[in-house]
Order: structure tokens, then sequence, then C-alpha cells
């Protein structure tokens, strides 16, 4: 038997497609290593976004090598490592955070904070570090879907370094103004004051080493996401919307919000996509259908996800349980960590696409 040649098994690992970027592992440069011992093959590949549980990769690989004529065995490593996307590394403002991540909405209502805790703990269960700050000044609603209850966050540090340690849930880190007041406060502050308690939140928290900071913005284009938007290294943006045409015309607004100041739109949530009854088992949509589709084919972004309308979803996150950690195999959890995997590997090849981003500051 003629002896296996790496260049043959390094073209087959290479012609391999991700299954989240539909990308050849050649197209996307990915370190790998190939050693060949007799007729077995060790490989070692290392991707950029967390594919902790996501076995598809590694299938692919194998029978992509076992194709190789002579291989009989496949002993693969498929290791992964976040890296801060050039936008998140041009100013060091956010100490310990490596990828910030806006998850928007044109219009309330729409899903967004759910959208957002159920990613968070979809990405710190395929193995990544998360945190979640709850922007939503307002409205906080992370403490009740998190399940925090009372507690408050520890602060550490004296006089001008002090800083609040986030309060870890499920797995992951978090910090919102509803750790600091209780449900029946309401934050009764103009535009300015409600920016400015965002960017302490911000900056005075103490996050532990995050590959991932998801922030659940506020509804709409106002004072509190432009202030996000401008003033702090984003990464990448989310937009959440339903299938609704109103809906997707505010989301047409934030998308353009986004746009206007230079960060990356990854790509696109479509909630309330299909109702199934419980009865009979008849799928309607109440919404409309295609909306998430057409508004990413037409800012050339891409549809991470749709979810279903599901009571499980409102019952999980009212209870403080949200979907990904209720029942990581139903199947609304199953939709959001393929949601959250295209998102990661989005923000991955958007990072080794992208220059440092330029960042304006604001009063």
């Amino acid at each position: 038997m003629p002896a296996l040649e790496p260049r043959a098994l390094t073209t087959a690992l290479g012609e391999v497609q991700d299954p989240n970027l539909n990308l050849s592992l050649a197209a996307l440069n990915i370190p790998h290593e190939v050693r060949v011992d007799g007729a077995k093959v060790f490989v070692s590949v290392t991707m950029g976004y967390p594919v902790g549980h996501d076995t598809r990769l590694a299938e692919r690989i194998r029978a992509a090598l076992l194709d190789v004529p002579g291989v009989d065995a496949i002993e693969l490593t498929l290791d992964w490592q976040v890296a801060a996307h050039p936008g998140a590394n041009s100013i060091a403002a956010i100490p310990g955070v490596k990828n910030i991540i806006a998850v928007a909405s044109g219009k309330g209502g729409v899903g967004k904070s759910t959208t957002t805790v159920n990613l968070a703990l979809a990405l710190a269960a395929e193995g990544a570090r998360v945190g979640i700050l709850d922007a939503d000044i307002y409205g906080p609603s992370q403490p009740q879907m998190l399940g925090i209850g009372a507690r408050r966050p520890e602060i550490v540090g004296e006089g001008k370094e002090q800083q609040m340690v986030p309060i870890d849930a499920h797995g992951v880190q978090s910090i919102s103004m509803g750790y600091l007041v209780t449900e029946q406060t309401p934050m009764v502050w103009r535009g300015p004051m409600a920016s400015g308690a965002l960017k302490q939140l911000l900056m005075q928290t103490r996050w532990d080493d995050l590959d991932y900071l998801l922030i659940d913005m506020p509804p709409g284009t106002g004072d509190i996401a432009l202030t996000l938007s401008q003033s702090v290294p984003v990464s990448g943006a989310v937009v959440v919307t339903t299938p609704q045409d109103i809906a997707l015309l505010d989301a047409k607004k934030g998308i353009e919000m986004f746009r206007k100041v230079s960060v990356p739109v990854l790509g696109v949530v479509e909630n309330m996509a299909v109702h199934t009854c419980s009865e009979c088992g008849h799928k309607e949509h109440i919404f409309g259908t295609g909306g998430g589709e057409r508004i990413a084919r037409d800012y050339d972004t891409e549809l991470l996800g749709a979810l279903p309308l599901s009571l499980a979803i409102r019952r999980d996150a009212d209870s403080g349980k949200p979907s990904v950690v209720a029942d990581a195999q139903s199947p609304e959890s199953l939709a959001y960590i393929d949601a959250a995997r295209r998102l990661a590997a989005r923000l991955w090849i958007d990072g080794q696409q992208a220059g440092p981003a330029t960042i304006i500051e604001t009063d």
C-alpha cells in the first residue's frame, strides 16, 4: 500500500464545509495540523468560535478524511479560541471583555430580552464565557428572566476605583439597573441621565474574562441606543423582529442606525414566526411569514434563526429558567442554540475581514 500523502489529506480537510458559515475550511484559513502514522491520521483543527457540542463539523472532517485512500482511522482534536474583534480590540474600553454584541429591536414587544438571555445561555452552554448587560434602563427584565430575585451586586474597591461584581446566574455574568432598585421603583429620568447610568453600568462592572458580552438594548433608536453604539466598541449587532410588517418597518430603522455608526449587523432573529396548536398540531403564521428572510436579504445579512410563538418560551422566561436551561433539548432551545452558533461564527468571520473600528465619543 502506498504511503499516505499529507497533501492529499490537507486538500480533503480544506474542502470540508463549516456548517454554520457554509464556507470551506480552506476559505476560512483555519489553523490545522495533520500527522500520519501508517494508516492512522492525527488531525488538529482550531476554530474561532465555540464548537463545544456541535458535532456536525467533526463528523464532516472524519467523513472527508476517511474517503482518502489508505486512511483506516482518524484521531481528531477539534478546539476553538475566541479572539477579540478588531473593533473591540482597537480601544481597550471595557476591561475583561473580548467582544460586545448589541441585541436590539426597532420596537418593543418582539421578544428582544427573551432572545438576548437565551442566546447568552446558548453560547455559555457551548463553552464560552458570557455576560449580559441589561441596558433597558427604564424597563429592566433580565433580573426576572435570570431568576435573580432580590440579590444585589457586591461592591469592591474604594472611592473612584469602586466596581460592581456581576451576579452569576446559570453560568452567565449579569448586571442590570434592576439589581439596584426595587421592582416598584420607576426610573423617571431624562435621556442624558439614563445614558450616563448605562455608561456607569458598563464601565464600572468588574467583568471576568468574557468572550462575549451581550447587551440587551432598549427598544427603538433613542438616546441610550445611540450613546451605546457611538461611545462603546461594539463588535456587532443582532436585530430582533417578528414577521409582522409593522415590526419589520421598525427593525429596518434599527439596522440603519447601526450602519450609520459603523456597527456591523451580524444577523436577524425572527420571533413568533409560527404557532403550533397544542390541541391539534395545526401550524399558523399569525404575524405573517417570511419577514425575517426578506429583511435579511434586503440588508445583505443573515437570518440567524426563526423562533416559534410558544407558551413554553414565555413560561420559562417568567419562571427565571429560560428555555435553554429549562430544557436544552426542546425544539425552542435547539433553535436558540443554532442561532447562537451562527451568531458566534458570523462575528468571527466578520472580525477576520474587518479593520479597527472608529469610536466616536459623545457627551
